[in-house]
């Protein structure tokens, strides 16, 4: 797959959310939950593994299915399915995978003496008197795991899910949801030898954080030697973090490391002013080749069932924290992308309709729906070919690409779309297509498409694409190129 490095960094066809990076014997690995596309439920297919040298992250290699979901005995039939994991290497130098079925409310362990081998069911998370964590009523639900092997060896596992789940989902007595805990485990991985203990309340509760309390998609990492957890908050569609000096806390909260939609940077404080649409995320942070980065999932298709792996640089602050890290088109690239190419629609990080955006996590009447632009592709699930594209841009439409390197030179730009639509697409620095560097004609006909020339503003920039017109196209991709003399 060696090539450019975009957004999202894995093949067009591959729909990996929940992403954990990790970073063993200078490979990096990608574990996560697995999507099925055009799923009509979280995290359908079996786990897969991808990795990448750590001196080039744009060369991800497929490693397979690593662990299957009926190879617990918990769920011979496969019916259930493999939420979001963690991988960590032992004490014992095995690698040891963490994962929970949708919400059963238990958490498996399965071994492999590689890190993307074939993982081997290993048993479940248990209190030393040998019942399983989850199966006793009042007992916090375990949910999300995340685990930490400290630099002494002793295994921290967090977890947590702070929405209130009925005893008939997950077929036993009814489980507590405070938010997000933490146990220690003994070395054999999987026996808790303490907790749980609540260290991050839900909403509602002494000891939230404020306006950023715990939700779900509990993370640890050692970050200069303390504790930095990372979660996804009451909002849903932000990753945020918390330090401490030890892995049972006190957590002070940190901040914002990246949100699907740009929400909590300047000029974007709510909802109403997401870039881009917004739904759950989950991911971690990694240093490679010592510099941090943001694993997170971004959504697609219209629903949230068929999530894409994204990452952003994050840049840390004085006080050894990070700042939030805005979407880019870019991802592990170090720099903004050349003025000559040519670039797919899908690597759009910014996407809004004339009205905005939605949120896919929330039901919407197929009418309003119908009014969005969306990513995603032709074919089946996991077919594999460069076939991803933004549709449905109606009138207001904008995708926009974050950042270009400008050099002022002018440039010949060509369009590829589809659909029926017809009017002009505007080619700007701006997100509402004002000022515009090219008003290209789009004819109903999309053979008669010609190329533009771009006059272009030196210096890092966007490129927004806004459509005005009637019915609505399907954006492919744009090529740029040194314009005729």
């Amino acid at each position: 797959m060696k090539k450019e490095v975009f957004n999202p960094y894995l093949p067009s066809w591959e729909y990996v959310p929940d992403g954990e990076p990790r970073v063993f014997s200078g490979r990096v690995y990608l574990y996560g939950s697995h999507d099925r596309f055009g799923g009509p439920l979280f995290c359908m297919n079996d786990y897969v593994c991808w990795s990448a040298p750590e001196e080039d992250l744009s060369d991800w290699r497929f490693e397979g299915v690593i662990y299957r979901k009926d190879q617990d005995p918990m769920n011979p039939g496969g019916r259930r399915c493999l939420y979001a994991p963690d991988v960590v290497q032992g004490p014992d130098g095995r690698y040891y995978l963490y994962y929970a079925f949708d919400f059963m409310g238990r958490i498996g362990v399965a071994v492999c003496d590689e890190p993307a081998g074939k993982f081997q069911f290993y048993g479940h998370v248990t209190f030393p008197d040998g019942h399983l964590w989850g199966e006793r009523a009042g007992e916090p639900f375990p949910f999300d795991p995340g685990v930490l092997v400290d630099d002494d060896g002793r295994v921290y596992l967090y977890s947590g899910f702070a929405t209130r789940i009925p005893a008939p989902v997950t077929g036993f007595r009814q489980l507590e949801n405070p938010g997000g805990v933490a146990v220690e485990l003994e070395p054999d991985m999987r026996t808790i030898r303490q907790g749980p203990h609540l260290l991050f309340p839900r909403k509602g509760l002494p000891g939230a954080f404020e306006n950023h309390a715990f939700f779900e998609a509990s993370s640890i990492r050692k970050v200069d030697g303390r504790y930095c957890f990372i979660y996804s908050s009451e909002h849903n569609h932000e990753l945020c973090y918390a330090m401490a000096d030890h892995p049972f806390g006190p957590f002070t909260f940190g901040g914002t490391l990246v949100d699907i939609g740009d929400v909590f940077l300047p000029g974007h404080p709510g909802e109403e002013q997401a870039v881009n649409y917004l739904g759950n995320t989950h991911g971690s942070i990694a240093c490679i080749r010592g510099r941090w980065y943001v694993f997170y999932h971004r959504q697609t298709n219209r629903h949230s069932y068929s999530r894409q792996a994204c990452a952003e640089p994050l840049r840390r602050r004085p006080d050894g924290g990070f700042f939030q890290a805005p979407l880019s088109s870019t991802g592990f690239r170090a720099e903004p992308l050349p003025d000559r190419g040519s670039y797919e629609a899908r690597i759009a990080c910014h996407l809004r309709s004339a009205k905005g955006t939605a949120r896919y996590d929330i039901r919407l009447p197929r009418l309003r729906l119908a009014a969005h632009p969306y990513f995603t592709q032709t074919g089946t699930d996991r077919e594999e070919r460069p076939d991803q594209y933004i549709a449905n841009m109606r009138s207001g439409s904008s995708a926009g690409f974050l950042s270009f390197a400008f050099t002022g030179q002018e440039r010949r730009i060509t369009l590829q779309l589809r659909g029926r639509g017809r009017g002009v697409m505007l080619v700007s620095h701006r997100e509402d297509g004002s000022r515009p560097l090219a008003v290209i004609p789009v004819p109903a006909d999309k053979s008669l498409l010609h190329p533009a020339r771009l006059c272009p503003q030196a210096g890092v920039r966007p490129l927004y694409f806004v459509f005005r017109g009637m019915d609505a196209v399907d954006f492919i991709r744009f090529t740029l190129e040194e314009a005729p003399r």
